[in-house]
């Protein structure tokens, strides 16, 4: 696969992964769209495979640190926040678990 293949289905990733991870909340979705955008915009002119290799590197790391990491939360009242966790992140809870599995 080219560099340049690569770029595009990674830059198609994060903004997937973005309005999954932001569903529902307009603000974070759109500073997460101006920010993946920008980034690529910036190294738009980078001529060096290596560096293009080290780019494509972080920004799949990036995704994958939102798609696994990050959770939602809402403000109920003063005090209380409802955490919204999706259900890729709902593992079973087994104490001393070396190897988590997933819930049906």
């Amino acid at each position: 696969m080219g560099q340049a293949t690569k770029v595009l289905q990674l830059f198609k990733t994060l903004h997937r992964t973005r309005q999954r991870v932001f569903k529902n909340d307009t603000r974070a979705l759109e500073a997460a769209r101006i920010k993946i955008n920008e980034e690529f915009k910036s190294n738009k002119s980078e001529t060096s495979p290596k560096k293009i290799e080290e780019l494509i590197k972080m920004g799949s790391d990036v995704e994958l640190l939102l798609r696994t990491s990050v959770i939602q939360a809402i403000h109920t009242d003063h005090n209380t926040l409802r955490l919204v966790p999706r259900r890729e992140l709902l593992i079973e809870n087994v104490p001393y678990c070396d190897a988590p599995t997933q819930k049906q």
